[in-house]
């Protein structure tokens, strides 16, 4: 079975990038799902030390993201990006599997 397409964009992976190197204790980022938010579930973003054995990991550009194997059928074929826009700037997932989605961005239901 091969792992599910998730991709980094060049803008996410240049800020993951920028976000490790200010930590010390980061060596990488962890994007996960949670039961909660407006919509059912919602987006995890954290810098973490290392990854767990069984986490998927992806690489571009120097940024590794790892992702836990309860969240990869969520976000299977989506793409992380990173979002700098006057109103403010933010990790975003474009996922197609969400079928609706806060007006934030950060939570979804399936």
């Amino acid at each position: 079975m091969t792992e599910p397409s998730i991709t980094i964009s060049s803008s996410a992976a240049k800020r993951i990038v920028e976000l490790v190197n200010e930590d010390d204790n980061a060596e990488m980022f962890r994007v996960s799902v949670e039961g909660g938010g407006c919509s059912g579930f919602q987006y995890r973003f954290e810098l973490i030390k290392g990854a767990a054995p069984d986490d998927m990991l992806i690489e571009r550009d120097g940024a590794t993201v790892a992702i836990d194997p309860t969240s990869v059928p969520f976000i299977a074929g989506s793409e992380i990006d990173f979002i700098d826009e006057l109103i403010g700037a933010q990790f975003k997932i474009s996922n197609p599997n969400a079928t609706a989605s806060c007006g934030c961005g950060t939570s979804f239901s399936v």
